[in-house]
């Protein structure tokens, strides 16, 4: 009898222990968090960045083709001058001394032609006579061809030296701005081996460009007239736009890295950019404005059933549908929560910056995709539930 009440104690304390057990267990488990985004409306900018250097559409620099001492100059840094406006002035003593002995020459070169034409002229009418030996005349004839000769190369010296001394004044080719001045007057130019420059004009600063340098992984979605943006150090926060005028082929290699040349067409009204600035440049590859975008994390969610049966447990209001979507190449499966059901949804999607897709079809605004799901501890659950920012039901009294 006494064994009988025993096995009955125990067993009744098996029980209790059992019970006790599942509690504890069935509590650690905890709850299921789901955490959702909305599908928004917004822009989709996707960016190349490079720096370059801003310059002048056109930029001239102006030399001179004789030495000489600068006598004058008459301009300086930023003066505004025209085309044929004179610039500067070398000394013409020594061109014009060299173009007095030239004209000497000629004058000298004229005088001996005719003194040999007249010998000629004597000499032919003597030998069609046949009154003088046939050398003789091949003589005269010898010396009129060579005066004649003699001649022409004196009219070309002078010619030169001539227009030598016209090259002694410095006339601007272009309309523009003088952007730098090389000489001072008193200063000797020497243009024996290359020509020396002496002023840098710049045609029109209204009208600038930025030659951008675009890494080689980059230049292929670069395209004649692509929109850019660009910012410069001199003015921070303000944006400059421009679009893209030319892509030089020619490859740039520095410490084994390869870069292309683009060119910017870059409007300067107001004359803040200068030459030389060094432009942040911003390339938009695609632009696309007012679109349905979907968050990336959406599509790289993948549903746990047994998750999802544990969410459906404790959510009796929302309905798992986790029926399998037919198989299509060309769209894709993301989870969308409602109010009422969590189902998987065929979309399609367009352009991508990473953080966001165009939705194409299958989605709306404000639908919310499914971006996480996993299980909470005891503790976790504890704190969510405790924490001032998850939502409580409609009279729910916080203490």
């Amino acid at each position: 009898m006494k064994k009988k009440i025993i096995y009955t104690i125990l067993g009744l304390v098996v029980v209790a222990a059992g019970v006790l057990a599942m509690r504890v267990f069935g509590a650690s488990q905890g709850q299921v968090s789901l955490e959702t985004a909305p599908v928004v409306r917004g822009d989709i900018n996707e960016l190349i960045t490079a720096t370059g250097t801003l310059e002048a559409v056109e930029t001239v620099e102006v030399g001179t083709q004789v030495s000489g001492v600068i006598e004058k100059i008459f301009v300086d840094y930023n003066s505004v001058v025209k085309k044929g406006q004179l610039l500067a002035q070398l000394d013409e003593t020594s061109l014009r001394a060299t173009l007095d002995q030239s004209k000497a020459t000629v004058d000298q070169a004229e005088a001996n032609l005719k003194y040999q034409s007249a010998t000629y002229e004597r000499y032919k009418a003597l030998k069609d006579k046949k009154l003088i030996a046939e050398s003789d005349f091949d003589l005269v004839e010898y010396n009129y061809n060579n005066a004649v000769a003699s001649l022409a190369s004196a009219r070309s010296a002078y010619n030169k030296n001539k227009i030598n001394l016209d090259y002694a004044r410095i006339y601007s080719p272009i309309d523009g701005i003088i952007l730098d001045r090389a000489v001072d007057e008193g200063q000797t130019v020497a243009a024996s081996f290359s020509t020396p420059t002496l002023f840098t004009i710049a045609n029109d600063l209204t009208r600038m460009q930025v030659e951008a340098s675009v890494d080689e992984a980059d230049i292929g979605r670069v395209s004649l007239g692509q929109r850019v943006d660009f910012t410069v150090d001199a003015y921070p926060g303000v944006v400059f736009e421009g679009s893209v005028i030319q892509i030089r082929l020619e490859p740039v290699e520095s410490s084994n890295v390869i870069t292309y040349t683009v060119v910017i067409d870059a409007p300067n009204p107001d004359k803040k950019l200068m030459p030389g600035m060094t432009a942040s440049v911003e390339f938009f590859v695609t632009e696309l404005k007012d679109i349905v975008l979907m968050p990336a994390k959406a599509l790289n969610f993948k549903l746990d059933e047994q998750l999802a049966l544990e969410y459906a447990e404790n959510h009796p209001e929302i309905e798992v549908d986790l029926k399998p979507q037919p198989k299509n190449d060309d769209l894709k499966l993301v989870w969308v929560k409602s109010d009422t059901e969590l189902k998987m949804h065929q979309v399609k999607l367009g352009e991508t910056n990473e953080t966001f897709y165009e939705v194409l079809s299958g989605l709306s605004e404000h639908d919310e995709v499914v971006v996480s799901m996993k299980s909470l501890s005891v503790s976790e659950a504890k704190s969510a539930a405790k924490s001032p920012f998850m939502p409580t039901r409609p009279g729910q009294n916080r203490k």
